[in-house]
């Protein structure tokens, strides 16, 4: 299986590391090439991992996969350059910074094979939730991810990466598309969603740090907070019910039921990303159809996490 990576950043790295692990475990032969846009050094594992490296779209042939993986503002780009050399692509969230984008024009029709990222929904702690959703009969829900962007990547300056910058495709809004992407998973669209946002903390970025949602289903209410300044790292949804409220805490990795039970689904957060890779090579190799998270439901999240109609 022959693999292209744009983008060998931290989730780059990740998902190459990821890919050759669960590729050797299903018995898979993958030779992966690089495409950077400066040839830094990479880490001694990494730049063992690689068969090539190449700077220049020219050089490269067909590739039974691609994976997105360089910083969302170039997402489109990298679509239409790579438009006919690919068969199936692993596109990182958010799929684009903006929904103005025309997917055939970018080689991302119907008959493209493609999987937009969506961890979230392979956390063991989602897994258990979703189990147990036909049973629940929530009146509300409300969701919550608050975390300090300078402890994101230990070591690098938060003013230079992505997140800071909103011409790059940062900002919590989307940066955080998670929330809104399992929480469309589990109730569907919602039938209207108001948002307010900005840049409201000391933080040194030009990108928004706090983004506020209320959405209206049609048997409840949901309430979303995303921001970038909490010191305590908070990644919850409650679904308050008829007999209690029953609490996913994806830091903590439990399950709190209506009647106080907790289930233990604690595990290392790579897991997530390892049954996500799972699913994507199995897709890729003998998937038919659209994918369980394909380029137009990500664009029609992405729309309703910028404020827009889904």
């Amino acid at each position: 299986m022959e693999v292209l990576f744009v983008g060998l950043g931290s989730i780059g790295t990740r998902h190459l590391r990821n890919l050759c692990q669960v590729a050797a475990e299903k018995g898979i032969e993958v030779q992966a090439d690089a495409l950077r846009s400066s040839m830094r050094p990479l880490a001694e594992d990494v730049e063992g991992l690689l068969r090539a490296q190449y700077v220049s779209y020219d050089q490269l042939g067909h590739y039974d996969a691609a994976f997105i993986t360089n910083p969302t503002h170039l997402h489109a780009h990298t679509l239409a350059e790579l438009a006919g050399k690919v068969d199936c692509f692993f596109i990182e969230k958010p799929i684009f910074e903006g929904t103005g984008y025309d997917l055939e024009q970018l080689g991302l029709g119907p008959d493209q094979k493609a999987y937009v990222a969506a961890p979230m929904r392979w956390c063991g702690t989602f897994l258990a939730l979703k189990e147990r959703m036909p049973s629940l009969k929530p009146y509300s829900a409300r969701v919550i991810c608050s975390s300090y962007l300078p402890d994101w990547r230990p070591g690098v300056d938060y003013r230079t990466v992505y997140s800071a910058h909103k011409e790059m495709g940062g900002g919590v809004t989307i940066d955080l598309i998670h929330e809104w992407d399992y929480l469309v998973d589990l109730f569907g669209a919602p039938l209207e969603a108001y948002n307010f946002k900005g840049t409201y903390s000391h933080l040194e970025i030009d990108s928004d740090d706090l983004s506020v949602y209320i959405a209206r289903y049609p048997s409840l209410l949901a309430e979303v907070h995303l921001d970038y300044f909490g010191r305590t790292y908070r990644r919850t949804i409650e679904l308050f019910c008829k007999e209690g409220t029953v609490t996913a805490d994806f830091g903590a990795g439990t399950l709190t039921l209506e009647n106080g039970a907790v289930i233990h689904c604690e595990e290392p957060v790579n897991q997530r990303y390892l049954r996500e890779m799972a699913y994507f090579l199995d897709y890729a190799r003998k998937g038919e159809g659209e994918s369980i998270n394909s380029p137009a439901m990500a664009q029609k999240v992405l729309g309703l996490t910028l404020g827009e109609t889904m």
